[in-house]
């Protein structure tokens, strides 16, 4: 096992960027350059307190700042938002430019749409008759595709639905209601901890290219929870009773889109459920659990009920369909 000289991390203000931005610190020991990117100077500092050596400024969107950003890495630990999945193709193939010098590539990910390890098929949902695999879904197979038609070395960490994600929007209903919404019925899902994906993509970047490369790992939860079971779970953290309240699919669908409630339909059909052995197989311990997530503080610094009352990860606004465009997004 080779640890590598120097990895950018991208999306090192996110969830998972920041626990493996964490996780590589831990982990390397001083030994390993840890190059957190950023889009303003304000972020910088907070990222150097909790792992950093240095930051660089780098924007998807502004193809200007990847050359200096890359300079000198030879990881990289990649992430990046659904809407800019055009963006990040171009990107890979930028990164394939210099296979060279870039040893590995770090994706993360979500399961459910690849061709590489399964055989989905993007023409057949897992459960309506007459529809495609949701396109958000697809899209995350292109993330990982595009890297390794670049050539690059790649390792997928394929993430279930992180927790608390669903709660984002309802965060002013916990605290003043003790109640929230959303449209998954009484389903079942193995929600992840975004520690554990972090935790992953430093161990895969740690352990190098010669042990993960070209493979292709799913981390989920250790358990699958109803809403009504996460709102136990919750409610037991904030020390009072929170309440789930089942919303009509179609109201989800008007106040976010139908790109968003489409893959919603996974997370209501039973396809997100199944519990995995591959974050046991990378660390040799059990998954962390959502009521142990809440309470313990992770890598740098929070708890999971901090996360969740912080703007970390709320990106989504009821309203606002952020995807629409994506329809007219090729791979090719």
């Amino acid at each position: 096992m080779v640890p590598p000289q120097r990895v950018l991390v991208t999306a090192s203000t996110g969830r998972v960027g920041k626990a493996a931005v964490a996780y590589l610190k831990k982990m390397g020991g001083g030994k390993v350059t840890i190059r957190a990117c950023v889009r303003g100077e304000a972020q910088g500092e907070y990222l150097k307190s909790i792992g950093a050596d240095e930051v660089a400024m780098f924007d998807l969107k502004k193809r200007e700042t990847w050359n200096e950003a890359i300079k000198g890495c030879d990881a990289v630990f990649s992430s990046s938002m659904d809407s800019l999945i055009s963006e990040h193709m171009e990107f890979a193939k930028f990164l394939g430019e210099r296979k060279d010098e870039i040893k590995h590539v770090v994706r993360i990910s979500c399961f459910g749409a690849d061709t590489n390890t399964n055989s989905y098929n993007k023409d057949v949902h897992s459960s309506q008759e007459g529809m495609g695999i949701p396109l958000m879904l697809q899209h995350y197979w292109w993330s990982e595709e595009c890297l390794i038609n670049a050539g690059l070395k790649v390792t997928s960490i394929r993430g279930n639905f992180y927790m608390n994600h669903l709660l984002k929007n309802e965060t002013e209903n916990i605290q003043k209601e003790g109640k929230f919404s959303t449209c998954l019925g009484e389903c079942k899902n193995s929600f992840v901890c975004t520690n554990d994906m972090g935790e992953v993509a430093a161990t895969c970047l740690m352990e190098g290219p010669a042990v993960h490369a070209n493979k292709f790992y799913d981390i989920t939860g250790p358990e699958a929870q109803s809403m009504h079971e996460v709102a136990t779970d919750l409610g037991t953290a904030l020390n009072k009773t929170i309440t789930y309240c089942p919303q009509d699919f179609e109201q989800f669908k008007a106040d976010f889109g139908p790109t968003r409630a489409a893959f919603f339909e996974y997370l209501r059909n039973g396809f997100y459920t199944r519990c995995s052995p591959d974050f046991y197989n990378i660390t040799g311990k059990k998954a962390t659990p959502y009521r142990e997530y809440l309470t313990t503080k992770g890598p740098f610094g929070e708890t999971g009920l901090e996360e969740l009352f912080s703007s970390s990860g709320s990106i989504f606004k009821k309203g606002e369909d952020q995807f629409k465009h994506l329809a007219n997004i090729s791979k090719d």
